[in-house]
Parts: structure tokens; C-alpha cells; sequence
């Protein structure tokens, strides 16, 4: 169900900036690190899991104050950078097989980190963002004197993309080897439930960030994604698919771990 909200006609900020300036300020700021929220950013990186539509709320209530949906504050994209190192040197621990040696693991995690930070987060999602940018803009507007902040759908991909990355990333490499592993049912009815519930997320989270722009109509299409998810989810339990334990091969054969 869309998020219903009402954004008045006159906000709180008169200012007006280009995105180019929009993202020079952005850029400033992450030099300044007194400046920045990171007690605020950690309590949206919480509820993206549990509560997405909390933060949605807040991006509005920017929107009031500062004339801007997207984030202003760099502190959660730092956070962000921050959980990309643990979980990958979670993943490179997790997933090595092969002889116990230093360099062996220090290479892999430099390897996995750069393929997680600039393919699976930044290339996939300036290629999403700019992608549902231009739909949006083009296809779901209903005042066309608005329009979609590349910027804000830049941030529905952080916000999607990590609770994505928290199940495979973080929950996939702790119950792999004991658990997922196998070719029993078991082991392929969980590795598949968590690349399901990974890639619901993302959608789900997705679509409130979109709903929750009061311009936009028929946003309700994203979520026609779900029934297509769940569809491909039981053909893979029915072949007996592990595709948890597919990645990981792929993982370790690509990153040497």
C-alpha cells in the first residue's frame, strides 16, 4: 500500500541548489566528521531491517525542512562503507578453503571488498537508480511541474541494497558451512529462503521509497516483482538448487578464497 503523504506548497527552506551543487555540498561534508550524525544514520541502517517505512518518513519530513528528498548528510554512506569491510572480511574468513595462509587472506578480502563496494553497490546501483530514474520521471509522474531526485533514487538503493547485503553478506557465510552446504533439501530450502527474503527487500524497499513521493502514481507496480521472486524461489526448491551454495562456489573459484 502506497505511502500517503502531503508536503506543503511552501517549506521550511527557501533554498533552492542545482544537483550539481546539491552534490558538491554532499562531497564537503564528508571531510567534516563532527558534523555528521552517525547515532542518526545507525538508527535508519536498524530499521531498514525491521521498520523500513520509518525512514521513508523521515526522507519527507526532509523534504519539509530542506527542500530536498535525497540525504544531505554523508554519515550513512560511511557507516555503509564501514559494514562493507567487516562483512567482507566476514566472507573472506567464512569462505576460505584452502590452506590457512596470511596472504592468502588478505588478498581475498581486498579483492572481494573493491568487487563489493564498486560492482555489487556503486555500479549495480548507479546503473538501478538511473535506470528507475528515468522510468519514474518519464512513465509514473502525475505533476509533471516535480520531478525524481537522481540523488533520492541513488538513496533508495543504499537503503535497499543493505539489508540485501546484511542477509548475504552477514547471515549467508555464518550458517554456510554447517548448514547451507549441502545438497540435502534442507540446505537448499534455506540457502534459497535467504537470497528470497534478500531480494524481497530490496523490492519492498524500493517501492516505499518511490510511494512515498506524493507525485508519483501506480508505484504499486514495483511490487509485482514479489510474485515473480516467489515464483522463481519454488522452481529452485523443486530442481533442488542450492543457490547459496552456487555463489559461494563462485565466490571462492572468482576471489581465490
Amino acid at each position: 500500500m502506497a505511502i500517503t503523504l502531503t508536503i506543503p506548497s511552501t517549506y521550511g527552506c527557501s533554498e533552492r541548489l542545482s544537483a550539481a551543487a546539491k552534490r558538491w555540498r554532499f562531497l564537503r561534508r564528508l571531510k567534516r566528521y563532527d558534523q555528521m550524525d552517525f547515532q542518526f544514520a545507525a538508527w535508519q541502517m536498524v530499521n531498514l531491517i525491521i521498520a523500513p517505512r520509518k525512514v521513508y518518513r523521515h526522507f519527507v519530513s526532509r523534504k519539509e525542512t530542506k527542500n530536498q528528498f535525497a540525504r544531505d548528510d554523508p554519515a550513512f554512506l560511511v557507516l555503509f562503507a564501514g559494514f562493507l569491510c567487516l562483512s567482507s572480511a566476514l566472507m573472506t574468513v567464512m569462505f576460505h578453503h584452502g590452506p590457512v595462509q596470511f596472504l592468502g587472506y588478505v588478498a581475498g578480502f581486498f579483492k572481494l571488498l573493491a568487487w563489493t563496494v564498486f560492482v555489487d553497490c556503486i555500479g549495480t546501483g548507479l546503473l538501478i537508480a538511473t535506470a528507475l530514474w528515468t522510468l519514474t520521471n518519464h512513465l509514473f509522474r502525475s505533476d509533471l511541474t516535480q520531478d525524481v531526485e537522481w540523488g533520492y533514487s541513488f538513496d533508495i538503493h543504499l537503503n535497499a541494497a543493505f539489508p540485501f547485503l546484511a542477509c548475504i553478506h552477514v547471515v549467508q557465510p555464518l550458517f554456510y558451512e554447517n548448514v547451507l552446504n549441502s545438497t540435502n533439501l534442507l540446505s537448499v530450502f534455506l540457502g534459497d529462503t535467504i537470497y528470497l527474503l534478500a531480494c524481497s527487500y530490496y523490492v519492498y524497499i524500493t517501492f516505499l521509497g518511490y510511494s512515498s513521493l506524493p507525485y508519483l502514481r501506480n508505484t504499486k507496480r514495483f511490487l509485482t516483482l514479489l510474485p515473480l521472486l516467489l515464483a522463481t524461489y519454488v522452481v529452485c526448491i523443486v530442481m533442488q538448487w542450492n543457490i547459496s551454495r552456487t555463489v559461494v562456489s563462485l565466490y571462492q573459484s572468482v576471489f581465490a578464497l
